[in-house]
């Protein structure tokens, strides 16, 4: 008899687990915030560059009016897909000097999610080969102009990889290192989970090429590893094993990343990431990349000057003006977006990745990102709701 109280005890738990929660977040205060998200990377409606943002401004009740909820496919600035090839085009290139002015009055934050774009080979590549070069993408000069309108405000711009580098003109990104006081060095990398051209058809064809066409045709890499790719083309492989002893990029907090952003100690990232640098006099660094390279690695980052240290998340927050950096694909997680209607599933987080596959982020975003963007939109909102 005591077993099927037991069990029955267990069942009820199981159900009511799931109802409780949502009704927890359900019933939880709503904060009305108006966020202005740029994002120039959507291929498709899921809007995977800017997901990991809404999921996380669904989760903590921050809400676009009174009535309405942030949808991932319509509130962002930027590229829209439709059917087949047919798309829209909604940056802030439609606005006139006037309706920036406007927009920046309306807006309490402002974050540039992705502005790499969307390439023809890309979006034409189920319908013909021929069609090459930028469709649509890069910090415009209606961008730049946004971004100082929020400063001159005195609202909090946070922006991320990938702003600086390509297609953004040179012009756009010194204005922007200007203002900001850090600087892109032209490196970008990411980890791949195998860099044998033979198994892994993800590995990028200019890649490939590019790297060959520096090393007289040889590409003898098997394991996984580290690819760096300078705006110029060239090319710098990093192995597990030959150049690595721990393969994974490292983040590290520092104090005030730990006291101030919530950040873990320490995370490994699997995704692209850019190396620059920072003014220290200026901007606090929040958390650093670290690549722990053996002998082999050193001598080839020493070789192209490239630090095996270096920012991660910097940022600025004072009476002036308040800014972040993340010189990360930071947003880019695949993370299912019901997950955020459930308060407290933070708990049970480990259900939702796969902690012994080093290419899935979603450690990532519980341990990391998501804890350190909620104190970050928290401390903006109550500031907002002070002033």
């Amino acid at each position: 008899m005591m077993w099927r109280k037991l069990a029955y005890g267990l069942l009820l738990t199981i159900v009511m687990a799931p109802l409780l929660s949502f009704a927890a977040w359900y019933f939880s205060t709503k904060k009305q915030y108006t966020v202005a998200i740029v994002d120039k990377t959507v291929l498709n409606t899921e809007g995977q560059e800017h997901s990991s943002l809404h999921w996380v401004l669904n989760h903590n009740r921050f809400v676009k009016t009174a009535d309405s909820r942030y949808q991932i496919d319509r509130d962002y600035f930027g590229f829209f897909p439709k059917e087949d090839t047919l798309y829209d085009l909604k940056g802030l290139e439609r606005f006139s000097s006037e309706g920036l002015n406007a927009l920046s009055d309306d807006a309490d934050l402002l974050y540039l999610t992705d502005a790499y774009g969307i390439y023809k080979q890309e979006w034409y590549a189920q319908y013909t080969a021929e069609r090459k070069g930028i469709l649509y993408g890069g910090l415009s000069e209606q961008d730049m102009a946004f971004v100082k309108l929020m400063k001159r405000k005195h609202k909090p711009v946070i922006t991320e990889f990938n702003c600086l580098a390509s297609p953004t003109p040179q012009t756009i990104r010194t204005e922007f290192e200007f203002l900001y006081k850090i600087r892109f060095t032209g490196w970008t990398g990411r980890y791949f989970d195998s860099l044998d051209e033979t198994k892994n058809k993800e590995l990028p064809k200019w890649m490939l090429s590019n790297y060959k066409a520096q090393n007289n045709g040889e590409w003898d890499f098997k394991q996984d590893g580290l690819v760096l790719v300078h705006e110029s083309g060239t090319i710098v492989i990093l192995e597990n094993g030959r150049d690595l002893n721990e393969v994974l990029p490292v983040i590290t907090a520092s104090e005030k990343g730990i006291e101030e952003l919530n950040l873990p100690k320490k995370e490994v990232y699997p995704f692209w990431f850019e190396v620059i640098e920072n003014d220290s006099q200026v901007n606090r660094n929040y958390a650093s990349f670290n690549l722990d390279v053996n002998p082999s690695g050193k001598s080839k980052l020493e070789t192209y000057q490239i630090p095996s240290v270096f920012p991660a998340v910097v940022g600025h927050h004072g009476p002036d003006y308040t800014f972040y950096y993340m010189a990360g694909d930071f947003s880019d997680n695949p993370i299912g977006f019901t997950t955020s209607y459930f308060r407290g599933v933070s708990l049970i987080k480990g259900y939702f990745y796969n902690a012994d596959e080093p290419s899935d982020r979603g450690g990532f975003f519980f341990n990391f990102y998501k804890p350190m963007l909620t104190k970050i939109l928290k401390k903006a909102y109550h500031s907002s709701a002070v002033n």
